[in-house]
């Protein structure tokens, strides 16, 4: 009892900002910037290589095969290299992806250079989570709801200036100047990157999976938690442009507004998750992303659509940092196993889905498509008892 109050105290004496956690935050903002970025462009790079909707699905699938097979790579690395080494080499190699996706003539320099861009979104992704767990350990308070924040800020940001630079600047123009701004954010960052030890006796646990089900029902939450996200960064500009008329200038603006409400309420998340804890929170999230989702794929108009995908960001802001609180958290298993488990899984769900619902959409509307992936929430709140787990964090 003592210990408990002693680790809480002293959790609570630990300084809120370092430069460490300083650093990582930058990470996520650039890795959520290009991200964000990606989403009013992918018209123009559907276009210039003459896609349909479905050829669309297969490259953004191919982006998903390229993020799966980098992820594990990535975490071989970070146990023999540390995570920060790995996030200083993989974020150098991701910066100039964005540009190879603007100069591609056809589709197989298409397909290599999505491949390129989604492997190296999923192994930056692994290593600066990695880092904030570190830095995490570091601090003794958890940060992760607000790393993932400002990812969501990164991605307003490329969402909501996407748009406008391309009409500007042009498709390369706005993407060079994008690049550049990742290369200032990383000199900055670089610095003050928490110098973390290699972890070599991690890499036999990752290898072997668990045989317990609770980490693959937790993993089933965040897959279900990712894909609606998934859904919205990969299709919301073309359902905004193609179903409800919008502007080049305002097709972003549904990732934008999405990533606006679930930032905000991610710098929230670690309050409110003690406040109500996790398996309340969790519901009441699923309740309002059902909703959300339920006015953007009924929405007749652009301003109801963009409503409806603010209060979907608001409800799945904090269902996935949940989720992977409780699979750190799953007694009597290592926390890297039950994290690989869930994590493999809920971006499963972020990377594979929207290329299957390129595939639903050609032969029914994006409309149909944000009106029925609600279905999967349901299954969510079924399960949210398990979220029990992550408040786990608040007892040691």
């Amino acid at each position: 009892m003592n210990d408990t109050l002693s680790m809480k105290a002293s959790a609570e004496a630990a300084p809120i900002v370092t430069r460490e956690r300083a650093a990582v935050a930058l990470l996520f903002f650039l890795n959520g910037m290009v991200m964000g970025a990606w989403a009013p462009k992918i018209p123009f790079f559907s276009q210039a290589l003459g896609l349909t909707e479905s050829m669309l699905g297969i490259m953004l699938f191919v982006f998903g095969v390229g993020s799966l097979v980098m992820m594990p790579v990535a975490g071989m690395q970070i146990a023999r290299l540390g995570s920060s080494r790995v996030v200083q080499i993989t974020t150098l190699l991701y910066i100039p992806t964005i540009v190879l996706l603007t100069l591609v003539d056809s589709i197989w320099t298409g397909v290599i250079a999505i491949f390129l861009f989604g492997g190296l979104t999923g192994a930056m992704d692994v290593a600066m989570n990695a880092n904030a767990v570190e830095v995490e350990r570091q601090m003794r308070r958890s940060i992760m709801s607000s790393c993932h924040a400002f990812w969501s800020l990164g991605g307003l940001f490329g969402a909501a200036t996407g748009g406008a630079l391309i009409a500007t600047l042009g498709v390369l123009g706005h993407v060079l100047l994008l690049a550049a701004i990742c290369v200032v954010l990383f000199l900055v960052a670089r610095p003050m990157i928490l110098a973390d030890a290699p972890h070599p006796s991690d890499e036999p646990a990752r290898a072997r999976l668990p045989l317990t089900p609770l980490p693959w029902l937790i993993g089933l939450i965040a897959l279900f938690c990712m894909v609606p996200e998934g859904t919205v960064l990969d299709w919301s500009a073309l359902y905004l442009r193609n179903e409800l008329n919008a502007s080049t200038e305002f097709s972003g603006f549904a990732f934008a507004a999405f990533s606006l409400t679930m930032a905000t309420c991610r710098f929230a998340g670690d309050f409110v998750r003690d406040r109500f804890g996790g398996v309340k929170t969790l519901r009441v999230c699923g309740v309002l992303a059902t909703l959300g989702l339920l006015i953007a794929g009924r929405s007749d108009s652009v301003t109801l659509a963009l409503i409806g995908f603010a209060i979907a960001g608001i409800g799945i802001s904090n269902m996935v940092p949940i989720a992977f609180s409780a699979a750190g958290n799953i007694p009597g298993l290592a926390p890297g196993v039950g994290l690989s488990v869930v994590t493999t899984m809920g971006y499963s769900g972020i990377l594979f889905a929207p290329s299957l619902i390129g595939f639903v959409a050609e032969h029914t509307t994006l409309s149909t498509v944000y009106t029925a992936i609600p279905a999967l929430l349901l299954v969510v709140l079924a399960l949210s008892h398990l979220a029990r787990y992550a408040d786990r964090v608040t007892e040691t």
